[in-house]
């Protein structure tokens, strides 16, 4: 995402280039991945694993961070905004 801004939007580090393209933020026992609805629905085969809602991803700490897929999707939802 080599023209992505950094900024924190939501209380949360955020990507952003127009729009909000992914949000992250920690919690007690996850850390929530905010990509958006049409990233959740595209990735959907792929996050069965995971707790899921509408347009956040719930990964625990006691599971390996999913760095490839993380990555996969932020860049998804960078091109999918522009």
């Amino acid at each position: 995402m080599p023209d992505a801004e950094e900024r924190i939007s939501w209380k949360m580090p955020t990507y952003w280039r127009g729009h909000n393209i992914i949000h992250f933020a920690a919690f007690k026992k996850h850390i929530g991945v905010y990509p958006g609805e049409n990233a959740m629905v595209h990735f959907a085969g792929r996050l069965t694993e995971y707790k899921t809602s509408k347009g956040a991803i719930q990964l625990p700490y006691d599971k390996p961070l999913p760095l490839d897929l993380i990555a996969e999707i932020a860049k998804w939802s960078y091109e999918w905004l522009r």
